[in-house]
This record gives C-alpha cells, sequence and structure tokens, in this order.
C-alpha cells in the first residue's frame, strides 16, 4: 500500500469515529463531547408545592386575574341568556295546527261498484289493488253500497247481511287489517235503496231504526265510517240524532275518529250549506265546483262555503258515485284541471274509480291496471291512449303528495285572487309555510292576468304545470304578467318572507 493511500484510509477512519455514538467507550476524538444518558432515567414534573401555590394565589396579581375572568363569565352568561329573550320575543309565533282528522290528510276514493272494480273477485280483488290505491296517497276507501236489498223492495233490506256477489265477512276483515297497515281507512256506504230509483225508498224515516243497528254492527267490525248519500232525507228523521250518538262517539285524544258522511247533489250552495249546519255531518260531499259555470260564481260559492264552514268539513265530488262520470259530465274540461283545482281547494277531494286515469263513463276499469303492466303495443291510437292516462296518472299522484304534506294545501287559509267568465286563481297560505297559488283558464283562448295581493311576491316558481312548455316546472315567472294557455293550469309557489 502506497503513502497516499494510506493517507486516506487514516482520513476515513477519522471521519468514522466523529459518527460513533458517544457511549463513552471509545476515546474522544475531534474535539467530540461525551456525555452519558442513563437509559432508565425519567424526568419527573412536581410542579408546586401546596404551600407554594397558596402563596402565588394570594398575591394581588392573580386575585384581580381571578376577579376579572369571574366578571367577563357573569357579563357573557347574562348576555347571552337577554339575547335568546330578544330573539324569543321577536320571533313570530307559530299557529296553532287545527284539530284534523284523517278524511282531511289527503284523497277519498270512491268503490260504488266493488265487483266492477276488482274484476268479479269482490273484496279480494280490492285487496289486491291497495298497493296501486297506496302509491296515490289515497286515505280513505268509500265502498259500495255492500248490503243485501233487492231494488225498490224495502222489505229485502238487510244492511248487516253483506251482497254474496261482493265476498262474506271474512273477506271484509281481510280487506280492513291490510287497509288498515297501509294507512287507508274504510268507509261503507249505507245508502239503503243503491240499486233502485229511490235511495231512501221515499221513506227515509221507516229505516232509520235499521240504519242505527248497522252502524253499530259495522262499527264493531273494524270500519272507519259511514256515507249516506241523500243526506237531507235522513238528516229529518226522528232518528238521526241516535244514529249521530252511535257513529260520533267521544274519543279519547290520539283515538282514530269515526267520520259520519252524506252526499248532496244538485242543490244550490245555501242549501247546502244549511244541510251541514243542521246534519252535523263530518264531512258533507258537494257535487261543486262546477267549471262549466262563470268563475266568478265559482268564487263565490266556494267563499260562501269556506267561511261559513270549517274546511275540514267541505268534500269536494263534481263526479258523483258513476265511475268515468267526471270526465263525461264535463267532456269540454280536461280532467287534469279538476285535478288540479280540486287538490289545491281547501276541503277534502273524492274521485270516483277510473278518475285519476280520465276513464269514461261506461268503460272497463281494467284501462286502470293496464297501466300497471306496460307492453309493447303495436296499435298507435291504443298506444297514445295509454300514453295520455298514464300521464293524468302521474299529474294525479304529484298533486296527491303535494296535498299530504305541503301545510298550505291541508289546512291553509283561502283567499281568491282573481275571477272571470271562464277562469279562476286563489292563494292557499298558512303561517310560516311555502305558499301555494292555483290558476286555472277553462276557456278555448289564452289568458294574461295580473295576480296583487299584499302578500303575494314579483314572480313565483311553478311547481305543476299542464303546459310544461310556456310554463316548465321550477321556473320562476311573473304575477303581475300572468300568461296561462287555453284550457289549462298551473299550481305555482313561493317562500314565506317574514
Amino acid at each position: 500500500m502506497n503513502k497516499e493511500m494510506e493517507m486516506k484510509e487514516v482520513e476515513l477512519n477519522e471521519l468514522d469515529q466523529e459518527k460513533q455514538p458517544m457511549t463513552g467507550e471509545t476515546p474522544e476524538k475531534n474535539g467530540c463531547v461525551k456525555v452519558k444518558v442513563p437509559e432508565d432515567t425519567e424526568v419527573k414534573f412536581t410542579g408546586l408545592s401546596k404551600d407554594e401555590l397558596l402563596r402565588v394565589a394570594g398575591t394581588t396579581g392573580w386575585v384581580r386575574t381571578r376577579l376579572m375572568l369571574l366578571v367577563l363569565f357573569w357579563l357573557g352568561w347574562v348576555g347571552m341568556l337577554a339575547g335568546a329573550v330578544v330573539i324569543i320575543v321577536q320571533a313570530p309565533r307559530c299557529k296553532p295546527i287545527p284539530e284534523m282528522h284523517w278524511w282531511n290528510e289527503g284523497p277519498l276514493y270512491q268503490i260504488a261498484d266493488v265487483k266492477a272494480f276488482s274484476g268479479d273477485k269482490g273484496f279480494k280483488g280490492v285487496e289486491e289493488k291497495l298497493d296501486n290505491l297506496n302509491q296515490l296517497k289515497v286515505k280513505g276507501l268509500v265502498l259500495g253500497s255492500i248490503h243485501s236489498v233487492q231494488a225498490d223492495h224495502q222489505a229485502t233490506l238487510d244492511l248487516k247481511t253483506i251482497n254474496p256477489e261482493m265476498g262474506n265477512e271474512k273477506d271484509l276483515n281481510s280487506l280492513l287489517e291490510r287497509a288498515h297497515k297501509k294507512g287507508i281507512s274504510i268507509v261503507l256506504d249505507l245508502t239503503p235503496n243503491y240499486e233502485g230509483a229511490a235511495a231512501w225508498f221515499n221513506n227515509a224515516a221507516a229505516v232509520g231504526e235499521k240504519l242505527k243497528e248497522a252502524c253499530a254492527y259495522w262499527l264493531h267490525k273494524g270500519v272507519d265510517g259511514f256515507l249516506m248519500s241523500d243526506l237531507g232525507q235522513i238528516a229529518v228523521t226522528a232518528a238521526w240524532p241516535s244514529i249521530q250518538g252511535v257513529v260520533q262517539t267521544n274519543v279519547t285524544e290520539g283515538t282514530k275518529k269515526t267520520a259520519l258522511m252524506g252526499s248532496i247533489t244538485s242543490v244550490s250552495v245555501d242549501d247546502a250549506s244549511l244541510l251541514l249546519n243542521n246534519s252535523g255531518v263530518d264531512l258533507l260531499l258537494t257535487d261543486l265546483p262546477d267549471l262549466t259555470q262563470s268563475g266568478v260564481d265559482l268564487a263565490q260559492d266556494i267563499n260562501k262555503l269556506y267561511f261559513s264552514h270549517p274546511q275540514t268539513s267541505l268534500g269536494w265530488s263534481p263526479g258523483g258515485r258513476t265511475p268515468g262520470q267526471l270526465t263525461s259530465k264535463f267532456p269540454a274540461v280536461p280532467i287534469r284541471l279538476y285535478h288540479m283545482l280540486l287538490f289545491t281547494l281547501p276541503g277534502t277531494p273524492v274521485f270516483n274509480s277510473g278518475d285519476e286515469v280520465a276513464l269514461k263513463e261506461g268503460e272497463p276499469l281494467d284501462a286502470i291496471w293496464d297501466l300497471e303492466s306496460p307492453t309493447e303495443e303495436k296499435n298507435e291510437t291504443v298506444k297514445s291512449v295509454r300514453a295520455e292516462r298514464s300521464e293524468v296518472r302521474s299529474f294525479f299522484k304529484a298533486l296527491s303528495d303535494l296535498k299530504g304534506k305541503e301545510r298550505a294545501l291541508l289546512h291553509g287559509e283561502f283567499i281568491s285572487l282573481h275571477s272571470s267568465a271562464s277562469s279562476f286563481a286563489f292563494l292557499r297560505l298558512w303561517d310560516q309555510s311555502e305558499r301555494f297559488i292555483t290558476v286555472l283558464n277553462w276557456a278555448d283562448t289564452p289568458i294574461t292576468i295580473a295576480l296583487v295581493h299584499s302578500d303575494l311576491p314579483a314572480e313565483a316558481r311553478v311547481r305543476l304545470s299542464m303546459d310544461s312548455e310556456m310554463l316548465a316546472v321550477d321556473s320562476m315567472v311573473p304575477l303581475e304578467k300572468l300568461q296561462l294557455g287555453p284550457k289549462q293550469a298551473v299550481l305555482l309557489s313561493y317562500p314565506y318572507a317574514g
């Protein structure tokens, strides 16, 4: 090894020695300092003793600091308390929710002909359709009449026996149990002579006692209410108070209430109002509203009923009891326009089987269920009809969903905003909830209207529309110059502004 190599090795050794750990086992080199650190040594913090703490705590600085912190704490606490009181005092008070019952929470669905509706399966067929009805947010089914009687033969009347064509009590019990699990109530139509010329055999007083016994019997079976057609005839008999006593029994808070309902047709608003007062029914079904009349008259009729009676007792059933009659009775008015009106008026909308798909009177009810099983349809006419019915049903479902969850539509105030020969607009509002505006035009020409009220903003949002091109859902439209096409309806909303 030459001298140059030896010098490099020495330098490397020296460098390596500098990097050696200072453990005390090697001699010091190049000015390195060796420090011995015991491996098991623990550093303990003992802090101040009690006497030392007491001496420090008693000094002037610490006394002032503690006093200052105490004052700041109580000032902050008092400030937060005062702020909370101010917020509570200045915050708008919530209005108490009015008393609501199950028949006020959504639409009622009438099945006058149980046999036809169920495809000759009776109660079992109705039970099979409960899932479909539940999708429509239906809150109650009005069945029948289902009792045994021969048309116009009073002697054959038996209100406690089921017509065998519809099933038996076991089938009815099964329907009741399944419907209640889905939150759907069952109402029986106890109109005695339902297949005859006169609903009460022209002698309502004679069947009053039987009616009272039947109500008690079916209540015991779990039925949720009763409907009497041509209410004016039975409500003036001596038996009526005892019938009320059986059905409208006092219930404890939180218990489901039994409904006593009546229906009337072709009577004036004044007569309907008088009957509602005198009969004391929980819900009166009328054949209003009628969109073949003037919008001015319509506004007056609805205002008269709304301001004279609780809206919880108002039921709207312009289609009557016959399936498909709503479409057939008013052929010039699109049924969706009626849907919009009935769902947004104060009160309970009542529909017949088939109204949700614009079924016409005399058409088979199978058309309702065909939409649930889509198939490849080659016939263009049939395909077009199916598409239209599906669109109507979707519109119905959307309105029913809004009716069930929006407080303004459930029990809000009603304010008429506009009426003309063929148009009508009104506002529904409740306390601090979303507000809703319904606008309808059943004329053959478009309209431009100005909606003015102290609560209204400059524009509102489209929630549901029959004209998706002119009034697209979620678009904002001006209220001082609202345009609506012929035979169109729109539902608008805007938030509570404080």
